[in-house]
């Protein structure tokens, strides 16, 4: 699904800023048209987060997670002590295009290929191209970006939370996880290193420790768009994943 701002979505209202909950909110209202009771979410990088949150508030409604090189929740070594500096900037952010109230950009489709690769330089050209089909539309004299121009860097969006929280929220979780981590992923995207594991790693201790059984973990080679270039690296993990008979208990 398009959440709210993205793809073939609606944009918010003026003055609403896109957080995290909005997302899962998102969710819930789509599950509620469908009127599914229970369900499986499979989420890429800030989409595995927002699932994450999801299957934790509604663990009920969760039977299986799928997590491509992302995090159930978002914690950040300096995440909390952040995150008001990035209210601030995702509000501040939100003013200035606001204000400016400028017409979308029109360009060519080369154009808009080529801006796309240069700001998404781990994509392939060929899932560059797959991703503008649904990220754009065609208008007279070019193409224009469908999402939201007040949708910024995701550390605005994000909600992050404690160690002490992230745990409490593990426990809330009904569902089997399955996290792929690519191994030349998230970090080498979207930080400047990897030297800091302690993040990871209390991550995995703590699902392990808390899911058991219920969580797999699987390292794949590629980056983070792994399941956009190479798809065969993740899709017989994931089809094996979804096609178990195991399922999560309704009660714990």
């Amino acid at each position: 699904m398009d959440f709210g701002g993205h793809g073939l979505s609606s944009h918010y209202s003026p003055g609403l800023p896109y957080y995290q909950e909005n997302f899962v909110s998102d969710i819930r209202r789509v599950v509620a048209a469908l009127k599914w009771k229970r369900f499986s979410i499979m989420g890429h990088s800030f989409g595995g987060m927002v699932g994450g949150m999801f299957s934790s508030i509604f663990p009920e409604m969760v039977d299986k997670l799928i997590l491509l090189d992302t995090l159930p929740f978002a914690l950040d070594a300096k995440g909390v002590e952040d995150v008001l500096t990035y209210r601030r900037g995702a509000i501040e952010h939100l003013l200035q295009v606001e204000a400016s109230q400028k017409p979308r950009q029109v360009v060519s489709p080369e154009e808009m290929l080529q801006r796309f690769l240069k700001n998404n330089s781990h994509v392939s050209e060929e899932c560059a191209r797959l991703l503008l089909q649904r990220g754009t539309t065609e208008v007279a004299t070019g193409l224009i970006m469908n999402r939201d121009r007040r949708m910024a860097l995701p550390e605005y969006s994000m909600d992050f939370i404690s160690r002490e929280l992230f745990v409490h929220s593990a426990k809330k979780l009904q569902a089997h996880v399955l996290l792929l981590k690519a191994i030349q992923g998230y970090y080498n995207v979207r930080r400047e290193n990897d030297s800091d594991r302690n993040v990871i790693l209390f991550v995995m201790d703590t699902l392990k420790s808390v899911l058991k059984e219920r969580f797999q973990y699987v390292e794949v080679p590629d980056n983070h768009y792994v399941h956009l270039n190479q798809p065969q690296n993740v899709a017989g993990f994931i089809s094996a994943f979804l096609l178990s008979k195991e399922t999560a208990p309704h009660e714990l």
